[in-house]
């Protein structure tokens, strides 16, 4: 099973660090504007978010695997609940890749699976360098068109 570039954990982190600010700046005007609490308060909550969010990125990173099998697109993923994805190619419709402004800052992109089904039926596979993310997206193209034409005799 093929991991995730580790680099992906900063693109994570910024995450972190962009929930723990907002959920600072609302804890101070909350407190400053609507309640009187103490100062320590927001900020030890901030903090604590913070931490526990970083620990939750470390795991995650830990979990998350990909691997292309004969048939299908594997995925294992989660920390608190472990999800477990198979895209058989025949679902495939298209595929995409995508790069943030913080996972090109990093040197990073993500490939995007878009499958027939329900609503939201797509899958990221974030953490790749752009030249993996190219040759996933490439390889996952050729074999869902491989598998419309075995699946159609």
């Amino acid at each position: 099973m093929e991991t995730l570039n580790s680099r992906v954990r900063i693109v994570w982190f910024a995450g972190v660090l962009t929930t723990t600010a907002f959920v600072g700046a609302v804890l101070f005007a909350v407190r400053r504007f609507v309640f009187d609490i103490a100062v320590w308060l927001p900020l030890a909550l901030a903090v604590v978010i913070f931490v526990f969010g970083g620990i939750y990125t470390i795991f995650k990173y830990r979990v998350w695997r990909f691997e292309i099998r004969d048939d299908d697109l594997y995925l294992e993923r989660g920390v608190f609940t472990r999800v477990t994805t198979v895209v058989p190619f025949v679902r495939v419709q298209h595929v995409d890749t995508q790069r943030g402004p913080i996972e090109r800052l990093v040197g990073l992109g993500s490939v995007v699976v878009y499958t027939a089904g329900s609503r939201g039926a797509d899958v990221t596979i974030p953490g790749l360098t752009p030249e993996r993310a190219s040759d996933l997206q490439r390889r996952l193209r050729n074999l869902a068109i491989e598998s419309e034409y075995e699946d159609a005799v």
